[in-house]
């Protein structure tokens, strides 16, 4: 017999999808008002081509049993990876600041990494729920796990999207251990993704400089360090209570991306430590209870899907929220359901109906 979804991860995700609104009109509107002349241009942005068809895709995979994306993992996993390849194609490539991350596909713009996220977790619970993966077979989980995770590993690179790419293996590897493989598998790939991190960071001079940044912030306070530096700022100004909503002093011009990579900044700024704890006990609980679904769920699909889903939530906040404080190097990854991005908001909105739908089928 058929349960009601999870009614409280539904309110608590549609209370941070408002408040990302309300928030999301404050940061940008001063950049609103350069761009364009209209300081709400991008939270009407959000409301049309994230919050609206995100709304939909929810309601949609609320409704649809989750067993039925098993049948398709392998097709919406293809998809995703033609879409990640057309990035780099020229009539459908759409670049901003040196990096190829977008599609255009008639009058839509998308964000195929964005997709790559919940298509690769699908996959790896579809992959890992029929095997005996204590057993640490390499050929039969491990060997197609790196396959499909490392292929899509180097067109994130490519792009370049490391802060994705981090993201993608820490919710891949955290799905593989709760299939319980082998502990001298995950300390293996654990290692091998230590090492790939010190590569990609050698490779590229603004990453070595970003490292730097972080390990002495002091560093070039109005050059590669200047981020970091009206981050900490405006977080410390905040105080205990904030400005109040609307009234940051760090959107006018001071901190770079104020309505993505700097959103939690301008939120600490505005609403001060106080609420901002309780801001994040919200964010808290929505982890608590995806994880609560994936404990209380019999079918081992069911409960990979819901580990991966909540732990991409989890270790993106966690990032994104990280980054803005000064506690590890700058990724440049939105805070989930608040950051601008139409791709990102779509997408995180059907992964949650995908949970509410597990949870309606949790004990059978």
């Amino acid at each position: 017999m058929r349960a009601h979804p999870d009614l409280l991860l539904l309110l608590a995700v549609l209370a941070v999808t408002a408040f990302g609104i309300l928030l999301l009109a404050s940061a940008s509107s001063v950049l609103g008002i350069d761009l364009t002349g209209d300081p709400y241009t991008f939270a009407k942005h959000q409301i049309i081509f994230g919050v609206l068809p995100g709304l939909g895709a929810l309601l949609v995979m609320m409704n649809i049993p989750y067993r039925f994306l098993r049948k398709i993992v392998i097709p919406f996993l293809l998809v995703v990876i033609v879409l990640l390849v057309l990035v780099f194609i020229p009539p459908f490539q759409t670049a901003s600041s040196g990096a190829a991350r977008w599609v255009r596909l008639g009058p839509v713009t998308i964000q195929p990494a964005e997709l790559a996220k919940l298509a690769l977790i699908l996959y790896l619970a579809a992959l890992l729920a029929g095997r005996d993966v204590r057993r640490g077979h390499v050929r039969e989980t491990l060997l197609p796990f790196v396959v499909v995770v490392g292929f899509i590993a180097v067109l994130l690179i490519k792009q370049p999207n490391i802060g994705t790419l981090v993201l993608i293996i820490a919710a891949a590897m955290l799905t593989y251990a709760a299939a319980g493989a082998p502990l001298s598998q995950l300390v293996s790939m654990a290692m091998v993704a230590a090492v790939l991190f010190v590569v990609l960071v050698r490779s590229a001079p603004y990453r070595v400089a970003r490292l730097i940044t972080f390990l002495r912030p002091e560093t070039d306070p109005k050059g590669i360090g200047y981020q970091v530096q009206q981050a900490l700022l405006a977080i410390g100004s905040g105080g205990l209570w904030g400005f109040g909503i609307g009234r940051s002093r760090q959107k006018f011009r001071y901190l770079p991306e104020p309505a993505g990579d700097a959103i939690f900044a301008i939120a600490a700024e505005e609403l001060g430590f106080i609420r901002m704890l309780l801001f994040l006990l919200l964010y808290a609980f929505i982890v608590l209870r995806g994880y609560r679904i994936a404990r209380t769920c019999a079918d081992p699909f069911g409960r990979l899907v819901a580990v991966g889903i909540t732990s991409w939530f989890f270790v993106q906040a966690v990032v994104h929220m990280g980054a803005n404080a000064g506690l590890i190097p700058l990724t440049g990854i939105p805070l989930p359901l608040i950051s601008y991005g139409g791709s990102a908001l779509v997408v995180a909105l059907a992964g949650v109906g995908i949970l509410l739908n597990i949870s309606k089928y949790a004990h059978q």
